[in-house]
């Protein structure tokens, strides 16, 4: 059991070691020429005018996570629609609780507006 938990922290010392040790050795050997021009604000080609700290509405935001959780949520039912003719009633009554759950989401994001798009 203890030898187990020997590779877990292996793992989890190795996760950590590797990307930092890449970034410090990239961080070491790169080259370091800074001027005027690379520190300037880009974007697709053009001078920004004005304050380029532009606030998006939170909308866009609400919006974006509605369908991700969603899109995301439809991976979950992929499987189950494979395997439907292998399925017991159990696992079939999982997924309609699922799709349940998921249209009360539905429902609730609909009627605060999430889903309109001003």
């Amino acid at each position: 059991m203890v030898n187990d938990w020997i590779y877990i922290g292996l793992f989890i010392l190795i996760s950590l070691f590797l990307p930092s040790a890449a970034i410090l050795i990239a961080g070491f050997l790169s080259p370091k020429k800074p001027n005027i021009i690379k520190s300037t604000t880009y974007e697709c080609g053009i001078e920004t005018v004005g304050n380029t700290w532009v606030q998006f509405k939170v909308q866009y935001y609400v919006y974006a996570l509605v369908f991700l959780v969603f899109d995301v949520e439809t991976v979950f039912l992929y499987p189950w629609a494979l395997a439907y003719k292998q399925l017991t009633l159990f696992a079939i009554l999982e997924a309609v609780i699922f799709v349940i759950i998921l249209a009360g989401g539905l429902i609730y994001a609909w009627k605060k507006g999430a889903l309109q798009w001003v």
